[in-house]
Formats: structure tokens, C-alpha cells, sequence
């Protein structure tokens, strides 16, 4: 009796602890389906210009806050559900910047791509659209942003004073997932004049790592599954936030996303370097769920040129 009345009270501590660790040690486990806040695109396959649809209001809110829209509050269109000129001239510039088909039109290919979780950083900032850079195309008029071949440095050229970094945990932090990032370290150390040093001092490292859950205090909630596995900013702010509501793991697991695939491309960010049209680049903003990828030669001439 005494024994049964133990491993009660002993699940009941397990339990208990389980859910009393902070959301940054605890990412999701593997799920055979990951439905997304971007899957109310999926309802709106075929739509085009010309047509008033429900969903297509939320469609522009997706499309502002990944740069491609910038309504100003009184400004017609914002607030309602037609599919308008300014829409139809707002996908063909994200079809274009997916190699996709410019049709102007939610086919299927568009909104497979819409829907695909991706980083947070925007596709278009402060109208200057990087992800055309390869293409000669960007717009320098803003100087928001510096293009030299198919990658794209910040605004400025934000860089590191020095090559001696530190980089911490949050508290709790699972060790499988501190062995991953490190390995990522390690693969842009050897590509860069960089050194990095694991340091126990969360609060004082140049650079630093957590899981997080809905707001988190850098004003990009990450509110669930909703499309965004991932978020760093450019030197010298060091952040590097994993969605910890998606499934993060070692090895490729169905439904998962590799721990190392996507520090890589965080860490590109800590470091200085925005997004890349090239698809096959660790800079590229989607990364598929049981994919592995690592540094391409565009990603190297980036960070080369950045600290020469």
C-alpha cells in the first residue's frame, strides 16, 4: 500500500514539474499534422482580382507584415475583402520573389508557399525589396539595405566590433538542443574570422538562445503555431528566439524542424546577413519541416564580404 501510495505521489510531482518549467525548456513534441495560422490561405485558392472574398482582409495582414503591403490606417483596401489592384500587384511581387509563376492570382503553388512556416524577418523592409538584389532589381533609393550579389547585408551593414563572441542558454534549455546550436557555431566559426564560447551568464552573453511561447518582450509574439519557426536581429542585439510551440528535433522527424538547420540560418541574422533569393542558401527564408541544409556559397560570400 505504502509503495502505491509513493509512485502516486511521485507522478503527481513529475506532472506537476513538467508543466512548471518555463516555455523556453520545453519546445513541443513531434505531431503527425502542424496546422498553421497561415492555413486560412489554403481556403482562399483561385481567388483573383475582381472578387470579394472573406479571408482576403487577413490575406493583407499576412502580406503587411512580411513587407509587402504598407497600408496607412485611413487608406482604402486596408479593411476589407476585395481583391483589388494593389493586392494583385502585391502577389505577383511575392510570386516573383518565389520563382514562382507571376499571375497575380492564388494558385495552388502560391498558397503552398504561403503557407510554408518560415523566419519572421520580412521579405520586404521599408519598401526596399532584398530578395530582388540578385536580380539588380533592388531598390537603393531608401538605403535601407546593401545588396552585393544574391545576398543581402541590414540596414547600414550592422556588424560586429569584434570577433570574440559569447553565446548563452535560457535557463533550462534541453542539452540535445545546446549540442545542435553548437555544432551551428562551430560550422560558421569555420567560414569566418569568428571564435564562439559557450558562457553560463545568460544575461551578460553577446548572444542568446531560447525557446519562447506567445510575447516574449522583443515585439514579435510568436502566438503558437502561427507560421514562425524562428527569429534573431542583426548585430549588436544577439537575440535568438525558436517558436517553442513547433517540434524542434536532433534527428528528421516527420513534422519537425532540425534544431541545427535552423540555427544556421539565425545565426546568419546574429551576425549580419538578411535573407537570400537563392533557394538552395541557408539564408532563404522558408525551411521545410525534416530538412537538413547547410551553408552555401552564397551565404559565405556574404558573411566574407560583410567582414572583410
Amino acid at each position: 500500500m505504502a509503495t502505491k501510495v509513493f509512485q502516486l505521489i511521485l507522478c503527481i510531482f513529475l506532472f506537476s514539474l513538467a508543466l512548471s518549467l518555463p516555455s523556453h525548456a520545453r519546445p513541443s513534441k513531434p505531431k503527425a499534422e502542424n496546422p498553421t495560422s497561415f492555413d486560412f490561405i489554403k481556403h482562399l485558392e483561385g481567388c483573383q482580382k475582381g472578387q470579394t472574398v472573406k479571408g482576403l482582409q487577413q490575406l493583407k495582414k499576412y502580406l503587411e507584415a512580411f513587407g509587402y503591403l504598407n497600408y496607412s490606417p485611413s487608406q482604402a483596401g486596408a479593411n476589407d475583402d476585395d481583391f483589388d489592384d494593389s493586392l494583385e500587384a502585391t502577389i505577383k511581387t511575392y510570386q516573383l520573389n518565389y520563382h514562382l509563376k507571376t499571375t497575380g492570382i492564388l494558385d495552388a503553388e502560391t498558397v503552398s508557399q504561403m503557407t510554408a512556416p518560415r523566419c519572421g524577418v520580412p521579405d520586404i523592409i521599408n519598401g526596399t525589396n532584398w530578395m530582388r538584389a540578385g536580380k539588380k532589381e533592388a531598390n537603393h533609393t531608401h538605403k535601407t539595405l546593401h545588396t552585393v550579389s544574391h545576398f543581402v547585408l541590414f540596414s547600414g551593414n550592422p556588424k560586429w566590433p569584434r570577433y570574440q563572441l559569447t553565446y548563452a542558454f535560457a535557463p533550462q534549455t534541453r542539452s540535445d538542443v545546446i549540442s545542435a546550436v553548437a555544432k551551428a557555431f562551430s560550422t560558421w566559426a569555420s567560414q569566418t574570422p569568428f571564435t564562439f564560447s559557450q558562457s553560463q551568464d545568460f544575461a551578460s552573453a553577446d548572444l542568446q538562445i531560447g525557446f519562447y511561447r506567445g510575447e516574449h518582450g522583443d515585439g514579435a509574439p510568436f502566438n503558437g503555431q502561427n507560421g514562425v519557426l524562428a527569429h534573431a536581429f542583426s548585430p549588436t542585439d544577439g537575440r535568438f528566439h525558436y517558436n517553442g510551440d513547433y517540434s524542434f528535433t536532433v534527428n528528421l522527424v516527420a513534422g519537425s524542424y532540425h534544431l541545427e538547420t535552423v540555427a544556421l540560418h539565425e545565426i546568419g541574422h546574429l551576425l549580419g546577413l538578411a535573407h537570400s533569393n537563392v533557394q538552395e542558401a541557408i539564408m532563404w527564408p522558408v525551411i521545410p519541416a525534416a530538412t537538413i541544409k547547410g551553408l552555401n556559397n552564397d551565404d559565405i560570400q556574404g558573411i566574407k564580404t560583410l567582414y572583410a
